[in-house]
């Protein structure tokens, strides 16, 4: 199996070039069920280590259904496979550019969330205009063992957020751990009662959103990802279902910029539009670095060829 690694403002993605499951024909969430479904041990060994890591989403490149898209792909980590994912579509630009497939310019994407556009300014930065993102429920107020009552919105931006809008603890480097935990206790409180998407989709992440202490900087972020690591990014779907809770709220406005930084500190320019369909359609800035270009091997007698489970 060959891929290509980099790293989107510190959190990594693997493009899968080929020696993936064959998915069959259909739309992108078809096969993205199937891939979820019948193929789980694939997507977990490629992730977890020794290959992978806790860290890291994975990208499979497919045949997009919409021609006008230069690549489909199915973004997945050790927690799930995903709708879509911010970083991991910065990353998968930029390696398309590594590897001549693409030039500097518009191109478009078909993901399983839909078809996202993106602009490469150089080598290493791209602008994601993401999927339309909403807010579907403000002042959500949850009961969460251990931690009392917390008070959360509830938004869309190609996968399903719990955000907490200002955190209750600092989000800042030494409280990783304890935003983590927080976090989860907060996801499986917010599932317990189905607060999630209007169709019953379950929340998947949960974002932190603080003070940032440079200037300059809107405000940085923790955000929780469903394999219970953070984010090292500020997240681009985080980042557009937080658009969509500052437009509903009136706090920001069309095409106005902002500076989201991550709990390490590595950033996203944001704007928006309005969307046709009442909520925003984000623009995410960020930058990704190639790291690695190599072959996975998969010997039949490793025992641990399909990852360490613990």
């Amino acid at each position: 199996m060959h891929v290509i690694d980099s790293h989107t403002g510190g959190e990594p993605t693997r493009v899968i070039l080929d020696g993936g499951p064959d998915l069959g024909t259909g739309s992108l969430t078809e096969r993205a069920h199937r891939l979820a479904t019948e193929h789980e041990d694939f997507y977990l060994s490629v992730m977890r280590e020794p290959r992978g890591q806790p860290a890291m989403v994975g990208a499979l490149l497919v045949e997009p259904v919409d021609p006008t898209c230069v690549a489909g792909v199915i973004y997945f980590d050790m927690g799930a496979v995903l709708g879509m994912c911010g970083h991991g579509t910065i990353g998968l630009t930029v390696t398309l550019a590594h590897l001549g497939r693409i030039t500097p310019g518009v191109h478009r994407i078909e993901t399983p969330a839909g078809v996202v556009e993106v602009e490469l300014s150089d080598a290493n930065t791209v602008t994601v205009r993401n999927v339309e993102s909403r807010r579907v429920r403000k002042h959500v107020t949850l009961d969460v063992p251990g931690y009392g009552m917390i008070t959360g919105d509830v938004a869309y931006g190609g996968n399903w957020f719990f955000i907490l809008d200002p955190s209750p603890l600092p989000v800042n480097i030494g409280n990783i751990r304890a935003l983590t935990d927080m976090g989860i206790a907060i996801r499986d409180a917010a599932n317990d009662i189905g607060a999630g998407g209007e169709n019953g989709e379950p929340i998947d992440h949960v974002i932190f959103q603080g003070e940032a202490p440079e200037k300059g900087v809107h405000s940085r972020n923790f955000v929780l990802c469903p394999d219970d690591t953070y984010d090292r990014s500020p997240c681009g779907t985080g980042s557009s279902a937080r658009l969509a809770c500052l437009a509903a709220d009136n706090r920001l406005a069309p095409s106005e910029e902002i500076v989201q930084h991550s709990v390490i500190g590595s950033p996203y320019t944001l704007s928006y539009q309005t969307g046709p369909n009442g909520g925003v359609i984000p623009s995410i800035t960020g930058q990704a670095f190639v790291t690695a270009q190599s072959t996975i091997l998969f010997e039949t007698e490793d025992p641990f060829k399909h990852g360490i489970a613990h």
